[in-house]
């Protein structure tokens, strides 16, 4: 290989090391930055109790409805929500975030379960300086929180999967997009729907891959699966973004011959259902869960005590389900 071949190879390495350094330390000062503005909000106000829910992703459009929920619940009784999360999903910043707000002694915290050794004991430093922990979206059972508040995952899998077998029409080949293998939520729904896949005859779970709760990689992953079996009939996913992502692949394959299923109702998912190209999809309500979330701590801070599990409902949204919403005044 010629030296000038080299030089570009070695400039080439250089400039994917700056990208990757710099987005490490945006990260990094994106998070102080966030948790410098809660310990200023704290200390402005100190008769004010002060929240801290922690996302997933900062911007996905779940958290946000969360968020939203959280904040309405706030306003009503008198508190502050202090929302943070790490630009792309990544476990480890919202353990360090979590570290970083129990330092900063909020009044209470509200955090997505992780199944980490380190993150239970994170939780368990918040309980032991008498700071409340409640999770959501997806439970850690096995440390000290005080409740989880969210969606049964494994029903909400076991109803995804009673929903594909009504439906599928002897579509019984299915490939399975789940958002994370290291989330509990998604587990569980992939345990639930499997529950019921597996006692049905003539339906089988052909491959299931991560999307890591991104659209793109929902995409390539859907494109790669139905490459690799063309047999495949049904597609189901299990994180928001999953089932646009899942018809993006199928586009880029060319396959229309594929029923779609999603999770949650983001606008692009009520587009997919309008135009035929999802089937349905299970709603949750993040909102509720922000809100309702924010209600048991106020029940925590009058010394009240509170479920363990409290679970939201689902829905099921179809064409004929949006028509209807439609027509409604």
């Amino acid at each position: 290989m010629s030296k000038k071949k080299w030089t570009v190879g070695l400039i080439g390495i250089f400039l994917v090391f700056c990208y990757f350094l710099f987005q490490f330390l945006s990260s990094t000062l994106k998070i102080d930055h966030l948790v410098g503005q809660m310990e200023q909000s704290m200390v402005e106000d100190k008769r004010i109790k002060h929240v801290v829910l922690i996302a997933q992703e900062i911007d996905n459009p779940f958290w946000r409805t969360v968020e939203l929920g959280a904040k309405e619940a706030a306003a009503q009784l008198g508190m502050k929500i202090d929302y943070m999360g790490p630009i792309r999903i990544n476990p480890a910043e919202q353990m360090n975030l979590l570290e970083k707000s129990i330092a900063a002694k909020p009044d209470a915290i509200i955090v997505q379960g992780i199944k980490e050794q380190r993150y239970d004991l994170l939780i368990s430093k918040a309980i032991d300086q008498g700071i409340p922990v409640i999770t959501v979206d997806a439970d850690e059972p096995e440390s000290r929180r005080l409740a989880y508040v969210g969606t049964d995952n494994w029903e909400a899998g076991k109803r995804m999967g009673e929903l594909v077998v009504k439906d599928a029409g002897g579509k019984g080949r299915i490939g399975v997009i789940i958002g994370s293998e290291l989330a509990d939520n998604q587990q569980l729904r992939l345990e639930g729907f499997r529950s019921i896949i597996r006692n049905t005859p003539g339906f089988e779970i052909i491959a299931v891959r991560s999307s890591n709760i991104s659209r793109i990689q929902a995409a390539k992953q859907t494109e790669a699966m139905l490459n690799q079996y063309a047999s495949i009939q049904t597609m189901v996913g299990f994180s928001s973004l999953d089932a646009v992502g899942i018809m993006e692949g199928l586009k880029a394959t060319n396959r229309a011959d594929v029923s779609v299923y999603g999770f949650d109702d983001l606008e692009e998912t009520k587009q997919g259902i309008a135009q035929g190209a999802i089937q349905a999809s299970i709603v949750q309500q993040p909102k509720e869960i922000g809100f309702k979330s924010v209600y048991l701590l106020a029940d925590i801070f009058k010394g009240g005590s509170i479920p363990v599990q409290h679970y939201t409902a689902t829905d099921i949204m179809d064409s004929n389900h949006l028509k209807a919403s439609v027509s409604s005044p």
